[in-house]
């Protein structure tokens, strides 16, 4: 049914239908109706249908045969437009200036058609299928508006129509046969022809390609992943190595905390020590002339360098009821010790101790950051040999 879409399609197939069943009945299409006349005075008039002669009545029936056909397959809106149409030739020209519009739309039409036909082209990756579709289409719109072409003409324009990867086919063609003779159904039955052996090639040439292909995936993917480690690996010593920074800060701002809460000046100053043995200012306890066991003194050496630890103590004096001297007044002395010598004054050395701990600290951790490098190297390597055996150990 014809609704209004695809005019020149359904135009050509009304003209084979009508000529399959009577090729006159396309000839009242075209010519019109078919009227009997009689001579009347030396006039021609029409006579009268009750004289008609059977061949008569046939050949005026024709009309009738082709309104039926052109109705019978257009949609409701198609036949209202051509409902008052007395003959098919009316129906079959009301259709075609609807439709194709007026002697100057068609000329119009024409032109561009033409032009188009002159700029015609093959695309890139396009298939010789596409290609005889769209020149087709041109062609048939084109003989449609009156537009003639001889085989020749058309071969010559397939031909040059083709990219250039189709000019050794082209070449062949044109020397071995006579183009004015091969209709271009044929041309392009060859083209397809040597379009289906070149996929032929192509899939055997990727087929012989195929493992390298997957080497180079392989080899790809084991690149990337070796790049994906080396991120890592060095995000994981930028953060090593903010932390240990962050570290070393605060040990230093400590020490000199430290050095502000000890100054050396008071350290080294012995007039403001007080030996918590005698009770008496200007010497430690380890200096005391009271002191009179050294074997005591060697085991408290001993101790100190077991282990250092700062604390806290209370010493409280106690009331001895023996002594002969008068009573003294209970005393609580808050002091700072250290357990190996007893006395502020090592706390000096302590610091030293630290700055050199720190010194230590610091090469010890460049040595450790250079084996860390020194071992990610040796494991990318590794990385790289395990990514090349993996797929030989799967091919086994």
């Amino acid at each position: 049914m014809f609704n209004g879409m695809n005019y020149a399609f359904w135009k050509i197939r009304m003209k084979i239908f009508m000529e399959s069943i009577d090729s006159f009945i396309w000839e009242v299409v075209i010519h019109g109706p078919y009227v009997p006349m009689q001579v009347v005075n030396d006039e021609e008039v029409a006579k009268p249908r009750s004289e008609w002669s059977e061949s008569e009545k046939k050949k005026a029936q024709y009309d009738l045969v082709a309104k039926n056909i052109i109705t019978s397959s257009l949609t409701m809106d198609e036949f209202f437009i051509i409902s008052q149409c007395s003959s098919g030739k009316e129906m079959w020209e009301v259709l075609e200036v609807t439709h194709e519009g007026t002697g100057d739309v068609k000329r119009s039409r024409k032109h561009s058609l033409i032009q188009e036909y002159e700029l015609f082209r093959m695309q890139p990756e396009e298939s010789i299928a596409d290609v005889q579709k769209r020149f087709t289409h041109i062609v048939n719109h084109l003989t449609g508006l009156g537009k003639e072409f001889d085989k020749e003409e058309l071969n010559i324009k397939v031909l040059k129509c083709l990219d250039r990867s189709w000019q050794p086919k082209v070449t062949a063609i044109s020397e071995s046969r006579d183009l004015s003779k091969l209709s271009t159904a044929a041309l392009f039955g060859k083209l397809m022809e040597h379009e289906q052996e070149l996929k032929r090639l192509k899939e055997q040439e990727t087929v012989e390609r195929k493992p390298k292909g997957l080497a180079l995936k392989a080899s790809a993917q084991s690149d990337i992943n070796e790049q994906k480690e080396d991120a890592e690996h060095d995000e994981t010593i930028s953060l090593l190595t903010k932390r240990f920074s962050r570290f070393l800060k605060k040990k230093s701002r400590d020490r000199n905390q430290q050095k502000k809460r000890y100054p050396k000046s008071n350290e080294s100053n012995s007039s403001n020590y007080t030996c918590f043995g005698c009770s008496k200012t200007g010497h430690s306890k380890m200096d005391c002339p009271n002191n009179q066991s050294k074997d005591k003194y060697a085991s408290k050496k001993v101790e100190r360098r077991k282990g250092r630890r700062a604390y806290i103590s209370w010493e409280e004096n106690e009331v001895s009821s023996t002594s002969s001297s008068s009573t003294e007044s209970e005393e609580t002395n808050l002091c700072f010790m250290v357990k190996d010598e007893g006395s502020i004054s090592d706390s000096v050395s302590e610091f030293s101790m630290e700055s050199n701990n720190y010194d230590q600290l610091l090469v010890a951790f460049k040595e450790t950051h250079d084996e860390a490098n020194r071992l990610a190297v040796i494991c990318s390597k590794l990385q790289k040999v395990n990514n090349v055996l993996a797929p030989k150990v799967k091919t086994l």
